[in-house]
């Protein structure tokens, strides 16, 4: 069976954690493939300021991705395949632990620790 949904609006911007309930962060864009027919299917919800820098776009976008790429020392988002999403709800809920995505490295938790924590509404679970 086939499941459709509208990814922009039921995944962009939605909270991810793992089957401990541990924030990931945010689904900062998507990921998709194409068959040589049909539509195009969700590979990857991707996470990170890498990702993010590209919703941001233009100059901005550039140079945040700059920074996120000298902070992180590794160039491209996090790639969380959709077989490893147990659950969207209210927030993606994933199957595995924390550890099972090392990409999510020490500088993204740095900036989550330091910098997003501290906005309103930035470490908040909406479920």
């Amino acid at each position: 069976m086939t499941e459709y949904l509208d990814a922009g609006l039921e995944l962009l911007d939605r909270h991810v954690v793992d089957s401990g309930g541990t924030s990931l962060g945010k689904v900062d864009d998507l990921l998709f493939t194409t068959g040589e027919h049909g539509p195009p299917v969700l590979a990857a919800v991707l996470i990170g300021q890498q990702a993010f820098a590209a919703r941001l776009g233009g100059r901005t976008g550039r140079w945040w991705r700059c920074l996120a790429e000298r902070l992180s020392g590794r160039r491209g988002p996090v790639e969380v395949p959709v077989a490893a999403i147990d659950d969207i709800g209210t927030v993606v809920r994933l199957a595995s632990p924390a550890d099972a995505f090392p990409a999510l490295t020490a500088p993204e938790r740095w900036l989550r620790r330091h910098l997003i924590s501290r906005l309103p509404g930035g470490m908040r679970e909406s479920d």
